[in-house]
């Protein structure tokens, strides 16, 4: 009888056993949804929901302090659980300056600082490189390769990842076939493709404009583009990773060039104002209105009338595909996929210039000291001011500023200003490469700088 008594019991502290560890499962997985959903509780024991701070940083690990908190285990690379609401998000690291941002965290959403830059206050500095000759200079996507050109046919790349710099030769005597072996040429403007093998050249010929499309790892595979089809070419873009296939504009209308087969297109769009193209879809614009067209595709998808000449550009922000018209002093932001506009709203000023973030997570417009820029993470545009009409960009999130030899940087929202160098020529490019050299050009020299403690 006693066994039997023992047996029942044993069985019920089974049961119950078992109900509470599924209880337990059933509130721990009821917890964890309203967390992932952005509740939390607050201060005052109260359930609020809340959203989630991400912290990136160069470099790693500077203290996060927010609303004047700083606890001393919170760090970059984190995130946080904030409330909804504006919060004062300062970064600092010894030895570094400060960096600092005013975010706006909404319910359940996640909110992405990942381009956070402090710089070394005490920097050393060296001459890397005698650059008397060089006429241009452009960095590739990955701001690891400078090609320097000069007056004659063998230009230079050089690797500025590498900390011991040696130049390599290309010869581009081919290209523009000169009785004296010199470059008589004056380059407009220079893009490399994302793979960083090849740079597509704009250059001015006494009155005419070539373009020629230059292979860095075999020059002998480059093409004169403008000689090779005998044709003039308005505007060339490198429509694809490793530039096999470009889009170019011949008397006002689209084409597509082969540069494998050498082969040209026939018309793809007619009478083209703007465009601009992510993977293979263009989202473009015509006299009074804006379309979308994927390759392959027989027609192209109606976007929106326009009343005005149009700006447009397309690109791609976490999952999800975005297009942006710009029309006057305004843009009207879409989501692809079934084009619900986003975003109606006011620029302050007909952009001149567009840049989209490298993550495709904010839209810089300006036209000369004028800009506005649309965050993609807050959906909101910022106006703001840059104190010189020539800039460009240092890397995917900060441009550049250099003023009487006074090389500044700033965010790609207008914060964050901060002077690095003097005596910086302004006629070359900028750069920053692997987060742990600045690059610039002074006194005709090529000059590096550590950015981080050695």
């Amino acid at each position: 009888m006693d066994l039997e008594k023992r047996a029942k019991r044993q069985s019920l502290k089974i049961i119950v056993s078992e109900m509470m560890m599924v209880i337990t499962v059933i509130i721990t997985v009821v917890v964890l949804v309203f967390v992932v959903s952005g509740y939390w509780l607050n201060a005052d024991f109260k359930v609020e929901r809340q959203g989630m701070l991400q912290i990136n940083s160069v470099p790693t690990g500077a203290s996060v302090a927010v609303d004047g908190d700083s606890p001393w285990f919170q760090r970059t690379n984190t995130s946080k659980i904030l409330s909804s609401g504006k919060h004062e998000v300062v970064l600092s690291k010894d030895g570094y300056d400060t960096w600092s941002k005013t975010v706006n965290i909404k319910e359940g959403l996640l909110y992405r600082l990942n381009y956070p830059h402090l710089f070394l206050k005490d920097r050393t500095k060296e001459s890397v490189y005698d650059t008397t000759t060089a006429t241009f200079a452009t960095v590739s996507p990955s701001r690891k390769l400078l090609l320097l050109a000069n007056n004659t046919t063998d230009w230079l790349l050089i690797n500025i990842d590498s900390e011991i710099i040696k130049p390599a030769t290309i010869d581009i005597s081919k290209l523009f076939p000169s009785a004296n072996g010199l470059f008589a040429g004056k380059i407009i403007s220079a893009n490399w493709d994302s793979a960083n093998e090849h740079v597509l050249l704009k250059i001015q010929n006494d009155d005419s404009i070539e373009w020629v499309l230059l292979d860095i790892r075999n020059s002998s595979k480059s093409i004169n583009l403008t000689r090779e089809f005998a044709t003039t070419f308005t505007d060339v873009n490198i429509f694809d990773h490793s530039a096999d296939n470009l889009l170019a504009i011949r008397d006002g209308n689209l084409h597509k060039i082969d540069v494998g087969a050498r082969q040209i297109s026939a018309v793809l769009i007619e009478n083209i104002l703007s465009y601009a193209f992510f993977d293979s879809e263009i989202i473009y614009s015509t006299k009074g209105q804006v379309n979308l067209l994927k390759l392959g595709q027989d027609s192209p998808i109606f976007v929106k009338g326009t009343e005005s000449d149009a700006q447009v550009l397309i690109s791609k922000f976490y999952d999800d595909k975005y297009i942006y018209v710009i029309e006057g002093e305004e843009i009207t932001v879409y989501q692809k996929n079934d084009l619900e506009e986003l975003i109606h709203a006011e620029i302050g000023f007909t952009p001149q210039e567009l840049k989209i973030g490298q993550d495709g997570d904010f839209v810089a417009m300006n036209s000369g000291t004028n800009f506005a820029t649309l965050d993609m993470e807050s959906m909101q545009i910022t106006n703001w001011q840059i104190n010189s009409s020539s800039y460009n960009w240092i890397n995917g999130y900060m441009l550049y500023v250099i003023n009487d030899g006074e090389l500044s940087v700033y965010d790609f929202d207008g914060l964050n200003h901060r002077i690095l160098s003097n005596n910086v020529s302004n006629h070359f490019p900028v750069t920053i490469t692997s987060e742990k050299w600045l690059y610039y050009f002074s006194d005709d020299e090529l000059v590096r700088e550590w950015l981080i403690a050695r």
